[in-house]
């Protein structure tokens, strides 16, 4: 195949290296920032860790204009059902204001926490029906 001249070869790569795969990733990110109306995207993170410095509650996620992206916000067993969640959770959306953050996006899969996040003020804007077969996952959103 030919492209303004160019000799084109169109590959599908079962397993690609993460090379290529961080090749694209910074293509399209170069692009955004090139475009975005933010210059900047901060991560964020809270922990807890036992005695031993194990991690064994905490979330991450990245702030950037008037967002807080949560990726993700996980407890270990042992915690669960102490309210630590709702902890983490705060910490972190405090730290976002801290930041000038005013909403917050996440997502969560059916089987995952989205009535935790309901109690919390957040509401879901968009189901992703049939994901990844069967399933579904929200995307939910909170002012802070």
């Amino acid at each position: 195949m030919t492209q303004s001249g160019v000799l084109m070869n169109i590959e599908v790569l079962d397993n690609p290296d993460q090379e290529l795969v961080d090749y694209l990733d910074k293509k399209i990110a170069d692009f955004n920032w090139a475009n975005w109306e933010v210059s900047e995207r901060k991560p964020l993170a809270v922990q807890i860790k036992n005695a031993k410095g194990e991690v064994i509650a905490g979330a991450a996620g990245r702030s950037f204009g008037d967002w807080l992206l949560i990726n993700t916000l996980w407890v270990s067993e042992e915690l669960r059902g102490q309210n630590i969640g709702s902890k983490i959770l705060k910490k972190i959306e405090t730290s976002a204001k801290e930041r000038g953050c005013i909403k917050c996006l996440l997502d969560t899969l059916n089987f995952q926490a989205m009535p935790f996040y309901e109690k919390r003020g957040y509401k879901t804007q968009w189901i992703q029906q049939g994901y990844p077969k069967t399933g579904c996952k929200y995307f939910m959103v909170k002012e802070l």
